[in-house]
């Protein structure tokens, strides 16, 4: 008997135990569900500051003033009086091409001058001679002594004498032409500098045999003005909008590392230049091109480079972090709609307006709890976005963490502050 109530009572006592266990499991639930997520944030005081709005570019150096020189005479390369890097003056003699061909052809159209002259001078005398007889003969037929048909015939004659010397004045233009053509293809195989400058680009050799065109002839070196660089940039069609000439930039060129090289905007292109066209990828871009202001002379053509386009500053302005502007689609406004006869209820109705589009936000600490303030941005650089309308200074905008910022926080959650940036009211 006592043994039964011995296992009776540890019955009860396990039991027991087990209920109060679950009782307090049960409670944890209640009062813990019902608890309030209180958010772990960064902030930062809004304060005036410098902005400054950048545009970043990639491209590649390029010489200001480059050109490239192609053969214009066809023949052998006799002479190639300069190396690649060879610093050139304007008019120096570069290379030589064979000009035999070119001094024969000058020489047959000397010959063939000298011959259309001798036969213009022999019509011109016998021009003088014919029109002699002619005036004679009109003089003769005045006072009766020259018969019509002595007339006419010196007429005649004295017509196409002079229809001949003109016919001889008109070959001998053809032939001085002729000449100043062929003094000029042989000047052509004397290949000068056009500018000062730098042979940048060599691409033939001695005794090479180059094709002469006017068009598409060998191409035989580039001169380029080394002192007079540029970069040449490919900038967003969303952002070329904002660049102006004379915009100021900072550029870097990958050779020198972190070096940064002062320039301004001298060109912007009006055709675009399209990758990808018809896919997913398809990039709009247009040029720009920045005269480095100085350059130095370890720069080359064709050195990869990255551009920051200073498009805009505006001074002592409310600025916030970047980071703490989102944007919030507004929330959906309800209505009640009018009693559904069957059921007797009323069905809320959500107001679909047209103007549902996301506006742009910060959180501020108000109190231990978030604010939600709709603002309006200007400009912004790296770091900071301009307020234009929304807040007024010195509030307590929050920076961080950005999740929180993007999705969780909401107007009136509860804030714990981790962190604080104090203002060090440095401009940017």
């Amino acid at each position: 008997m006592s043994n039964g109530k011995k296992k009776s009572k540890k019955k009860l006592f396990i039991f027991g135990g087990l209920g109060l266990l679950l009782l307090v499991v049960i409670l944890l639930v209640a009062f813990g569900g019902s608890k309030e997520e209180i958010f772990q944030v960064n902030t930062e005081p809004v304060t005036k500051r410098n902005i400054t709005q950048v545009v970043s570019a990639t491209g590649k150096i390029n010489p200001e003033f480059l050109v490239k020189l192609t053969a214009e005479a066809t023949g052998e390369i006799v002479q190639l009086l300069v190396r690649e890097g060879d610093k050139v003056r304007k008019g120096q003699l570069l290379l030589r091409i064979k000009p035999d061909i070119y001094e024969a052809q000058k020489v047959s159209a000397e010959a063939r001058l000298a011959q259309t002259r001798a036969n213009l001078n022999s019509t011109k005398a016998l021009l003088d001679k014919v029109e002699a007889d002619y005036k004679r003969v009109q003089e003769l037929f005045k006072l009766g002594l020259a018969s019509d048909a002595e007339l006419e015939a010196s007429k005649s004659s004295y017509l196409q004498t002079n229809s001949n010397f003109e016919s001889q004045k008109s070959i001998v233009a053809q032939s001085d032409a002729a000449l100043k053509e062929a003094i000029e293809n042989l000047n052509k195989t004397y290949v000068y500098a056009p500018i000062n400058g730098t042979v940048s680009i060599l691409n033939v050799e001695l005794s090479e045999r180059v094709i002469g065109s006017v068009f598409q002839g060998t191409q035989l070196l580039t001169v380029a003005d080394l002192t007079n660089m540029e970069a040449t940039v490919d900038v967003d069609e969303n952002d070329v909008v904002l660049v102006s000439v004379g915009d100021t930039a900072k550029i870097k060129v990958d050779a020198f590392g972190e070096k940064e090289f002062k320039g301004i905007v001298t060109q912007i292109g009006n055709s675009a230049k399209t990758t990808g066209l018809g896919t997913q990828d398809q990039v709009v871009n247009f040029e720009v091109k920045i005269k480095l202001l100085n350059p130095g002379d370890q720069i080359r053509p064709g050195m990869s480079c990255d551009a920051d386009i200073e498009t805009e500053t505006k001074t002592n302005v409310l600025a916030v972090p970047i980071q703490s502007v989102t944007a919030r689609l507004p929330e959906a406004k309800k209505e009640t709609t009018e009693t559904n006869s069957d059921e007797g209820n009323e069905a809320p109705k959500v107001k679909n307006g047209k103007n549902n589009k996301p506006k742009e936000v910060v959180f501020i600490v108000n109190e231990g709890v978030a604010k939600m303030v709709e603002v309006k941005t200007g400009i912004s650089d790296d770091s900071y976005s301009e307020i234009i309308e929304g807040i007024k200074g010195n509030e307590e905008v929050i920076t961080g963490p950005y999740r929180a910022i993007s999705k969780d926080l909401e107007d009136g959650s509860k804030l714990s502050v981790i962190s604080k940036r104090k203002d060090d009211k440095k401009a940017n």
